[in-house]
């Protein structure tokens, strides 16, 4: 199976972001959901990301067919890391590009939100302190 929205490598925003232009679209949105250091009060090291593969893959490309159903997308990425993410690192990437901005940030907004909602996907924060904690 050839992974298309799962990467346990880090996520190159500048080269997707090259590739997501298109002569019908005049506006292109790019969320990019970033590790962050801190979490509740506690100090974050690192992060690391575990998927269920085939499921977090079919799961995402039905979302993203969702999405181009219901806005006239031109393009539609979505892209979520698994394994160990370092801080300030990308963890998941969507980029929806259509002819108005507002159905682009619409769909870009739909796609992130039922990733984080339905694709398999768990995350674990080790924090500065030794401790580590699964986050929903």
């Amino acid at each position: 199976m050839e992974l298309k929205h799962i990467s346990a490598q880090p996520i190159q925003i500048a080269k997707l972001l090259e590739e997501a232009h298109n002569p019908e679209a005049g506006a292109v949105v790019l969320f990019s959901g970033e590790a962050r250091n801190n979490h509740e009060g506690n100090f974050v090291d690192y992060l690391e990301y575990e998927a269920q593969i085939e499921m977090a893959e079919k799961k995402i490309e039905g979302i993203i067919k969702e999405a181009k159903a219901r806005w006239d997308l031109k393009i539609a990425v979505a892209i979520h890391r698994v394994g160990k993410v370092k801080i300030s690192d990308t963890a998941v990437v969507v980029i929806t590009a259509s002819a108005h901005r507002e159905e682009a940030y619409e769909a870009n907004r739909f796609i992130i939100d039922e990733i984080k909602s339905k694709a398999p996907i768990w995350k674990k924060e080790f924090l500065t302190d030794g401790r580590s904690i699964w986050q929903n």
